[in-house]
């Protein structure tokens, strides 16, 4: 084996943290941060309305806030497809 301290992949030394991949994300497409927060305001909802559900049983709260909460995701995500073919076909210059 070679004595080298240069790597065989030198492209796979950078690591980036969560942090960083979720704002670079975040400046490809906004409605990825929309999405997450908007899943956790409606997760935060329902579990405070969860202390007042009346005679609602609790695996019926659950699978409500369940379809919410995935309801404003695939939401958010349908937005921000519908953003980018708009950036992609309609708003770029003609040659």
């Amino acid at each position: 084996m070679s004595s080298s301290s240069e790597t065989p992949l030198p492209s796979y030394e950078t690591e980036e943290s969560q942090t960083s991949k979720l704002i670079k994300k975040s400046r490809e497409s906004p409605f990825v941060p929309v999405g997450i927060a908007g899943f956790a305001a409606v997760v935060a909802y329902g579990l405070y309305k969860l202390k007042h559900r009346g005679d609602t049983k609790m695996s019926v709260h659950l699978i409500h806030m369940r379809v919410g909460a995935q309801g404003f995701v695939v939401g958010a995500m349908t937005c921000g497809v519908l953003y980018s073919m708009y950036r992609e076909y309609l708003a770029k210059p003609k040659p």
